[in-house]
């Protein structure tokens, strides 16, 4: 096994590791993509209480194809993402929620 190291990353068996300083800021409002039970998946504007999650400014995510979770997170304005615009707030009971991701005040808008 070869190291290298400088003050910005390492590099170990021909992986870089950057420090985590010099990565992407995380978002900081609070609008999350929200994964709920049964398949369902919305991005909103998130205000919580201890039974659910409200979300408004909605958009649900319809489909996305040929670039992954992910590339749909980074990307959502893609061709291969279906993003559809809802006119109400969506509440979520927290027992359904699976798992949300922070994004940017404009995702998905």
């Amino acid at each position: 096994m070869t190291a290298q190291f400088n003050l910005e990353s390492v590099v170990i068996e021909d992986t870089q590791y950057i420090r985590a300083d010099l990565c992407q800021q995380r978002a900081t409002g609070n609008r999350a993509v929200v994964v709920v039970d049964r398949g369902w998946i919305f991005a909103g504007n998130v205000q919580r209480t201890e039974a659910e999650i409200t979300l408004s400014q909605v958009v649900h995510v319809f489909k996305w194809s040929s670039i992954g979770f992910d590339g749909m997170i980074a990307n959502p304005k893609s061709d291969n993402v279906d993003l559809r615009k809802m006119n109400q707030e969506v509440k979520i009971p927290l027992a359904s929620v699976i798992f949300a991701i922070p994004v940017d005040d404009d995702w998905g808008i």
